[in-house]
């Protein structure tokens, strides 16, 4: 982490930024800042704008803490920008966070890794109204979104194709549905954390991840030692194998019936929420490391060319 001789360090939370996940990084962000005061840094906020790359400029930090989730803060364009201004930042890197975002490309890197990914495909989104374009059941997303946002399930042959809402992309992606138990493991460098199983009435949407009592997480997760370690091995691999740098958590559904047959990685989020119904640090802190630590540590492990 390369400093200018400030003490004590000076970090830019960016956060905010125009994406559907605006909300969500906002809140990260507040809770970010408020653990980095805590930990002894001096911190600005900054709400990504158009004009990010003058507010930087000014500022001069010597990391920036990235807080942005969704598109252009999660898919390369914001790493982009702080690699051509040579400030130090956390989490993935460029090439990392393209990959992860673009759900059919981190799929087709984790079967080459020799991970259990569900079927899919990529078909346009007027076809996907008109017609099955998949046996039932399935899942239909946006190729790049996170946080469950534009997600449609479709159960049965007889049911009608999914209205998509004309705020979906062109071309989406759908998704054999996988069945089971909803899973999830963080990696913070080169380790594996812990394992959550997520508790939900229903699907395990929007809501059901930001809202408060929206749903239960048991961490360390109640398995069979050969499914929690399975899920941790995936998401060290997942991570390894898409680049991450940083904080990512890889996303499981585990079919019981089935064994370690049953389990599926769904996706890697190479920016994982912060907030105070958030995954990772509650994985984080089940295994010692206290909210404050981990951003401190995120900031410490900060840099460019990631």
């Amino acid at each position: 982490m390369g400093q200018s001789g400030r003490q004590p360090p000076e970090v830019a939370v960016i956060m905010g930024g125009p994406s559907a996940e605006r909300e969500v990084s906002l809140s990260t962000g507040r809770e970010c800042a408020a653990a980095l005061r805590e930990a002894g840094f001096s911190v600005v906020v900054v709400d990504a704008g158009r004009d990010l790359p003058a507010r930087l400029a000014e500022i001069n930090p010597d990391v920036v803490f990235n807080a942005l989730h969704g598109r252009w803060g999660e898919d390369g364009c914001v790493q982009g920008l702080l690699e051509w201004m040579r400030i130090p930042y956390t989490h993935s890197g460029v090439l990392a966070s393209a990959l992860a975002m673009d759900k059919a490309r981190a799929k087709a890197a984790f079967r080459g890794a020799g991970l259990p990914v569900a079927e899919s495909l990529i078909a346009p989104a007027a076809e996907v109204r008109a017609r099955h374009v998949m046996a039932p059941p399935y899942v239909v997303k946006p190729n790049n979104e996170g946080s469950s946002v534009g997600i449609y399930i479709v159960r049965e042959a007889g049911d009608a194709p999914p209205p998509l809402s004309d705020e979906m992309p062109a071309e989406v992606m759908v998704e054999a549905f996988a069945p089971g138990r909803e899973l999830t493991a963080s990696v913070l460098g080169e380790r594996a954390l812990s394992v959550t199983d997520i508790l939900t009435d229903g699907w395990y949407d929007y809501h059901a991840k930001y809202a408060e009592g929206g749903s239960r997480h048991v961490v360390p997760a109640d398995l069979p030692r050969e499914i929690f370690d399975a899920c941790m091995e995936y998401a060290l691999a997942a991570h390894r194998v898409l680049g991450c740098r940083g904080l990512s958590r890889t996303d499981f559904r585990w079919d019981e019936s089935r064994g370690r047959d049953g389990l599926v990685v769904l996706e890697t989020n190479t920016q994982p929420g912060m907030t105070p119904t958030s995954l990772s640090p509650e994985q984080a802190r089940a295994v010692g490391i206290s909210f404050a630590d981990l951003c401190r540590w995120l900031v410490e492990d900060a840099s460019c060319d990631r």
